[in-house]
């Protein structure tokens, strides 16, 4: 790549001693007193050079994150975070040094330094003359980075990449690109749900800008809240997670909106089959202020409304139901002074089906609603704060109305957060995080009321709940030796419930050995524990399905989580990652058999208490980073079993419906020429568990009398395995430019062999007639299953423009 990065502001300061703090840290000092005192004398040293400064986009004036920043001198590395910051400690030697600024789709830049005790340098990264030029899909901006990063069990993916491979009706979406990853079970056929290293879908923090989403789906799971192109990466932690996350047992999955252009007003957007999508940015004031508004709508119902008005006067037209979605997202970014910078963003939401005849009306919708303002502020080269405070929303509402009687039922759950953390870097080989947070939590559970439309009959049924949850966390990454780097910390998590009160410790420990130039070893520790829990009575992540809070019968839910691992780079363009992992899970919470959720006064009468656990002796993974083909292969033999719980099956252990021995991925990303694209991806799962009836009965009370219904006969719970799933993708990009707008066809073929794969199996019974009498009767003889399949091949194009 060539040299177009340009140094902004470099200045020097005077030395100073690593170990002299300064008046702002000294009015810190009360509030992280204990947290020092914990790590004072690693914090004592030689001098250094902290290099430190942002990295923006030189044509927008967006921050980048993960840019990869490298000083060749000393062989040490790190990448900016959320905000575009880094900081790089280096020590004191040479008479100049070279800073390196690597990121996908742009070109190299690099500075030459003088030493001194601490150094500024701001940078703008032009893109590559080709944007796009080497797709590159990476668990970090480098592999080199995630082969020698203390993190591990995290994959971080960036929407221009994800745009590239092929994708149900067109609709990009990184959830379902994550499912490719190892370790990530996806849910039923074409759904965005994840199961985590054995965990549940309710056991993963979605995150958007800091904000909790709590359904991140629309169309009953077949897409993402998401918009793809309101949306700049998403990182996922496996994991190691460090202890400023919490609240979660399996991963978390923080998805970061992008930012307004600041330098020209940009507009983006696409026309799909299902949906079409605009995005408007740019400056509020130039270089310092921006702004963004995007939103998409699917518009299926506007062709099934207008074919009920065409047929309203047809007697025996049976109308078709509408259904649609729509998102809206929004951010303001102002930059208030070289140390201070102000965020205020926003995201809603919502699904709407309505389905009306004479006699029968059924309005169901459900959505999410999250906004926020977060403050950046910097004390110093070293010492930086994140405050932000944030209001989150996810509903339901089900209205229906039938012969003079109508019945609404929901469920919600509002949440307000106030949440700040402190980064410190004082020297080379240490880096400190502390922060608190603390969320007021509002449930409406199962709330339901029915009754006659003229108030004759009424009933009402539901729970309401207040909750607060607490976090205190402090952690350290800290260079222990020259090839070991240690991150450790504690998260002190808290919740209330009056009158129930919960306190717990989670300690979290991961470390990487560097064993020679080209592998690594690192393993990992970290306890979670999780107070609200989603109760489903089904594995498709329904919109129906209630968030609960932790009482005084319902204790919250904990995981243990060990991994360790190997990573190897090959020729500096193959990473190969093992990893093997134990998850033992406690207090696991599920419905009972026969659970009535919304007729029920108590609901904690509906649910069982149980454990649980997880392992995976393969989790491989490996990836290529450069060249015309890149890409990944990915493979997990995994087990996951839940039990003990007195009111199911006897207490005896049995696998979820996502236990599947076997998951493989192979993605593929050719890059022919200029102009075009080729992409394909390849899903292997062997079958999901189920719990079907394992024989029938039927009665007969008089004889000669029809039978009466057959009723099934279920044995232990998920005994039956569904066949296994296989689905190839292939798709292609097409790039042109037409009246100075930057555009792209994409198109591709879901599941391209047409294969049959199982949405849900059920049974049923088959009769044989018999003569009795004067009568011939139905009599069942048998049992056969039935395979229900959603989609066969499924082409799809999609046009994208930028101008």
């Amino acid at each position: 790549m060539s040299m177009a990065a340009a140094a902004k502001g470099i200045q020097q300061a005077p030395s100073t001693k690593i170990n002299r703090m300064s008046h702002r840290y000294t009015l810190l000092r009360p509030v992280c007193a204990a947290i020092y005192a914990c790590f004072l004398l690693h914090t004592a040293g030689a001098q250094s050079t902290l290099v430190t400064g942002r990295v923006t986009d030189a044509s927008t004036g967006e921050v980048l994150v993960g840019v990869s920043v490298f000083c060749p001198e000393y062989n040490k590395r790190t990448a900016t975070d959320a905000y575009g910051l880094y900081k790089l400690s280096l020590p004191e030697g040479p008479d100049s040094l070279t800073v390196v600024f690597r990121y996908i789709s742009y070109d190299e830049g690099s500075v030459r330094l003088a030493p001194a005790s601490k150094v500024k340098a701001d940078f703008r990264l032009l893109p590559a003359g080709q944007e796009l030029k080497e797709v590159v899909i990476q668990g970090n901006s480098d592999i080199e980075d995630k082969k020698n990063s203390v993190q591990m069990s995290v994959t971080t993916l960036s929407m221009r990449e994800a745009k590239a491979l092929p994708a149900l009706f067109g609709e990009v979406d990184l959830i379902k690109i994550l499912q490719l990853k190892p370790g990530i079970i996806p849910g039923p056929e074409g759904t965005s749900g994840l199961f985590v290293r054995g965990g549940n879908s309710d056991q993963n923090l979605i995150q958007l800008d800091n904000n909790i989403i709590y359904n991140p789906n629309h169309l009953f799971g077949f897409f993402s809240t998401f918009n793809p192109d309101a949306t700049e990466d998403v990182t996922v932690y496996k994991g190691g997670f460090p202890a400023q996350y919490g609240g979660r047992l399996s991963s978390v999955i923080d998805v970061r909106m992008r930012e307004g252009n600041k330098d020209k007003i940009r507009t983006t957007g696409g026309l799909g089959l299902i949906s079409s999508r605009l995005t408007i940015d740019g400056p509020i004031q130039k270089g310092k202020h921006s702004f963004l508004i995007s939103g998409r709508r699917t518009y299926a119902d506007l062709i099934t409304n207008a074919i009920n008005q065409a047929n309203r006067n047809n007697p025996n037209y049976s109308p078709i139901p509408g259904y649609y979605f729509y998102d809206l997202n929004g951010k303001l970014d102002f930059s208030l002074g070289p140390k201070d910078r102000l965020s205020i963003g926003g995201y809603h939401g919502r699904d709407v089906f309505t389905f009306k005849d004479i006699n029968f009306d059924i309005d169901f919708n459900w959505g999410n609603t999250a906004t926020y303002a977060r403050w950046t502020h910097l004390f110093s080269d070293k010492l930086s704060v994140n405050s932000g405070v944030y209001y989150s929303r996810y509903q339901y509402t089900i209205l229906n109305t039938l012969d003079g009687f109508f019945f609404r039922a929901g469920s919600d759950i509002r949440d307000v957060s106030l949440k700040t953390d402190f980064l410190y870097v004082p020297n080379a080989r240490h880096t400190f995080r502390w922060g608190a947070t603390a969320t007021h939590h509002q449930f409406g559970v199962a709330r339901l009321k029915a009754g006659s439309t003229d108030g004759a009959v009424s009933f009402s049924a539901g729970q309401d709940f207040t909750s607060m949850e607490y976090g205190l966390y402090a952690g350290d990454e800290w260079k222990a030796l020259p090839r070991l780097t240690l991150n450790y910390g504690l998260r002190l998590s808290g919740w209330t419930n009056s009158p129930a009160t919960f306190v717990r410790t989670e300690p979290r420990l991961s470390g990487v050995y560097q064993l020679s130039a080209d592998w690594s070893a690192k393993a990992s520790y970290a306890r979670m524990f999780q107070y609200a829990h989603l109760l489903a009575s089904s594995g498709l992540s329904l919109p129906t399905d209630l968030w609960y809070p932790s009482t005084s019968g319902i204790r919250p839910q904990s995981s243990d989580q060990v991994a360790a691992g190997l990573s190897y780079l090959h020729n500096k363009k193959y990473l190969f990652t093992l990893e093997a992992w134990y998850k033992k899970l406690g207090n696991q919470v599920d419905l009972i058999d026969g659970a009535e959720i919304f007729s029920t006064p108590n609901l904690e009468t509906q649910l069982a208490i149980g454990q649980g656990y997880a392992f995976s002796p393969l989790e491989l993974e490996i990836e290529k980073k450069s060249g015309k083909l890149t890409g990944w292969i990915g493979y997990t033999l995994a087990w996951v079993r839940r039990g003990d719980f007195p009111d199911i099956d006897s207490g005896n252990y049995f696998p979820p419906r996502f236990d599947t021995r076997h998951n493989a991925s192979i993605v593929g990303i050719y890059e022919l020429n200029r102009r075009w694209q080729l992409t394909g991806t390849f899903v292997y799962t062997s079958g999901y568990a189920s719990w079907l009836p394992q024989g029938r009965f039927s009665l007969f009370d008089i004889p000669g009398a029809p039978p009466q219904t057959v009723v099934p006969i279920y044995g232990p719970r998920n005994t039956f395995r569904y066949p296994a799933y296989m689905r190839l993708d292939l798709g292609a990009v097409y790039r042109f430019t037409a009246f100075n707008t930057q555009n792209d066809l994409t198109l591709s073929i879901y599941n391209a062999t047409g294969r049959r794969n199982p949405y849900f199996i059920f049974l049923e019974p088959t009769f044989q007639q018999v003569q009795t009498g004067n009568q011939v009767i139905k009599t069942p003889v048998g049992i056969a299953a039935r395979q229900v399949s959603l989609f066969p091949a499924l082409p799809s194009i999609t046009w994208n423009f930028k101008f």
